[in-house]
This record gives C-alpha cells, sequence and structure tokens, in this order.
C-alpha cells in the first residue's frame, strides 16, 4: 500500500526507513553511507554530493506513487540515469549472485532431476536482465548525454525505447516462484523459504526500477527532446 506522506529535506533519514523499511537497497543505490545519527534527509545528501531533489523525487514517488512536478522540473534525466546505472550494477553484482549462492545451498539433492532445471531457469532470467541493462547502457544512457550536451541523434528517440519497454522479464522470476512454490518439496524447507523472500523482494524492486524508468527518465528525456531542458 502507498504512502500518503511525502518527505521533504527537514526528515530524519531515519524517519524515512522507519516509514518503509523496503527503501534500504535504494538508499544503498545513493551510495549513502551508514551511520546516519540524527541527520535530516538535505544533511545526508549534501555531505555526500547527491542532489536532494534527485532523492527526495526518486523516494518520494517510490513511497507514494506520485510524482512531484516541483521537483521533477528542476531535476535531470542525466541524473535519473546515473541512478538507475548504480541499480544495474546493485542487481547484477551483488543481489543476483547473492541469490544465487542462496538457492545453490538450499536446493534438495532428492531433486537430483529438477534441480538444474531452476537453476538454469534463475540463471536464464539473470541473462535476460543483463541484456535489458546492456541495452539501456549502451543506448538509452549514450543518448542522453548526448542530448544533454546539445545534440540530437535523430536515428534514435525515445519512443524506440518506450516501445520495446515492456516487462516480460519480469514474469520470468514470477514463473519461477511458482515452481518453487507449487513443485518443489524439500526436507530444509526454511533455506528456499529465504530464497522465495529474496525473488519476491527481487521483483518487487525490478517493479519499482522499470516505474522509474517509465514515469520519470522517460518523460525528462521527452523533455530534453523538446529543447525544454
Amino acid at each position: 500500500m502507498k504512502l500518503s506522506r511525502t518527505f521533504t529535506e527537514q526528515d530524519s533519514v531515519v524517519d524515512l526507513i522507519n516509514e518503509d523499511y523496503d527503501i534500504l537497497p535504494v538508499l544503498s543505490r545513493f551510495s549513502l553511507p551508514l551511520g546516519f545519527g540524527a541527520k535530516t534527509i538535505g544533511e545526508l545528501c549534501a555531505e555526500s554530493g547527491i542532489n536532494t531533489e534527485v532523492f527526495l523525487l526518486i523516494t518520494n514517488f517510490l513511497l507514494s506513487g506520485e510524482i512531484e512536478a516541483r521537483r521533477f522540473s528542476v531535476v535531470t534525466a542525466g541524473e535519473v540515469a546515473s541512478f538507475l546505472h548504480n541499480s544495474h550494477s546493485y542487481y547484477l553484482q551483488y543481489k543476483f549472485p547473492h541469490i544465487r549462492a542462496n538457492l545453490l545451498t538450499s536446493l534438495d539433492p532428492s531433486h537430483a532431476d529438477i534441480n538444474p532445471i531452476i537453476t538454469k531457469y534463475f540463471d536464464d532470467y539473470v541473462s535476460e536482465v543483463e541484456a535489458h541493462s546492456l541495452y539501456e547502457e549502451t543506448t538509452v544512457f549514450p543518448y542522453v548525454e548526448s542530448l544533454s550536451q546539445g545534440k540530437n541523434d535523430s536515428s534514435y528517440n525515445i519512443g524506440i525505447f518506450s516501445r520495446r519497454h515492456d516487462h516480460e522479464v519480469e514474469s520470468r522470476l514470477s514463473e519461477l516462484k511458482n515452481i518453487i512454490l507449487r513443485y518443489y518439496a524439500t526436507s530444509v524447507p526454511y533455506r528456499m523459504y529465504d530464497v522465495l523472500v529474496d525473488l519476491y523482494n527481487c521483483e518487487e524492486d525490478l517493479k519499482q526500477h522499470a516505474h522509474i524508468e517509465d514515469h520519470i527518465l522517460v518523460p525528462l528525456i521527452v523533455r530534453l527532446e523538446s529543447g525544454k531542458n
């Protein structure tokens, strides 16, 4: 359920986390250091070299589902693309390897027939996310940089990205969860329960990632393309 409250730079970082601790992975992708003390959001962002407007635009959007027009008007597509780049690194270099390691330790030896199938299903899913991320890293983000420098390559526009930006990759993870939930009996279930928690959290996190792309990055790029930034 989305929260109705919106946070400001005067609010405590700890209060933000206590409101919804699912925001923690988002903070990590801003590379914000732990040890918050009594710091406000504005103080922490200033100390860490983070644009407070970008931080609050993204976090409030994820918490409330609403875009704050006044913040949207002062952030840039490049700043949002930088956050999304950090998100790709988080998923591919940390989160997916972490889940895969837990998955391997949770597989029951009695299922020698299905274990390789489950592992391959996860690996194929990660490969799809890698391909999606690579497209953004090599095509979308350089396009944003080019636009930001006043160069507009007419052979590409963000509509191309929007048309190919389906969410089929998210459904793959849902299918894997269903296979485990419905058909995978194990003598040590708590390990697989941990994996399922990771999969559910990751699925929700990736949906939020896609929402940021669709509802913040794409409109900002459209604004760049029209010469309004």
